[in-house]
């Protein structure tokens, strides 16, 4: 384990089992506890965001990040009518208060309210089965990406981008989905589609991964944060999650099977 390659896999693992474990926990509990977790996370997120795009608006940052927790907790309370007012008053608040890239800003505020309010929705109206799917593909697709890109290497899938990612890492992720969705579909009686459906919430995964990893190379910062040993930030942890719990949300007004 002494090849550069593997340097960080120690914390990487350590730093997964804590986040596994708590995260098992509050997807079991469901309900308020996965409420406020989900929250956390989102304001987390949003802190990381403006600590990346404008460094120097720290107390803007803990301001919005509060903003945001607050927002995805009651988005998903309030009436329909309420609900985007709410998802949408980070954005156009830090819009506001934040110097330079506002329009980046406001998308990826947006994007984190909305993975937010899809998170507790997947939850609490699809069914506790449901999510562990979503994070068995998302993480199946991020660990076999991972062993798969750093065993095999070969040509990179957008260097200019993200440097770090080969073809074959993104092809073993999307294999790890397959599997998951097989899984699930024998256990769930669903047909391929399900199979199919479990590689696109991988490819919108890893489209999460890309876009963050984007931000990260316009603003010249290695990570998000340094709040997760191993994994950087919550933004480069849950860009992913968030990518593939926006494409469940819009694939299921067109694929219902039901609840696992």
């Amino acid at each position: 384990m002494s090849d550069g390659r593997w340097s960080d896999l120690t914390a990487r693992i350590l730093s997964a089992v804590v986040l596994v474990a708590i995260g098992s926990v509050e997807v079991w509990l469901g309900g308020i506890w996965f409420e406020c977790f989900i929250a956390a996370a989102c304001g987390l997120m949003t802190w990381e965001l403006v600590r990346m795009i404008d460094p120097q608006r720290s107390g803007v940052a803990v301001q919005l990040g509060i903003l945001t927790a607050v927002a995805v907790i009651l988005s998903y309370h309030l009436p329909p009518l309420y609900k985007l007012p709410f998802l949408l008053a980070p954005a156009l608040v830090g819009a506001g208060q934040v110097s330079r890239a506002r329009g980046l800003y406001v998308l990826f505020a947006i994007w984190i309210a909305g993975a937010g309010l899809g998170f507790i929705s997947i939850r609490e109206n699809m069914g506790f089965g449901w999510m562990v799917w979503l994070i068995a593909v998302v993480v199946a697709t991020d660990v076999a990406g991972y062993f798969v890109g750093k065993t095999f290497g070969g040509p990179k899938f957008w260097p200019k981008v993200s440097p770090k990612k080969t073809w074959s890492g993104t092809a073993g992720g999307w294999a790890a989905a397959a599997v998951v969705g097989i899984i699930f579909a024998v256990h769930g009686g669903f047909g391929f589609a399900f199979v199919l459906i479990s590689v696109l919430a991988s490819m919108a995964s890893q489209a999460g991964d890309i876009v963050e990893s984007a931000v990260k190379r316009k603003f010249e910062v290695k990570d998000s944060s340094n709040l997760i040993p191993g994994h950087g930030g919550f933004l480069d942890r849950f860009d992913g999650m968030m990518g593939a719990a926006l494409f469940v949300l819009i694939a299921g007004l067109l694929y219902s099977p039901g609840e696992m």
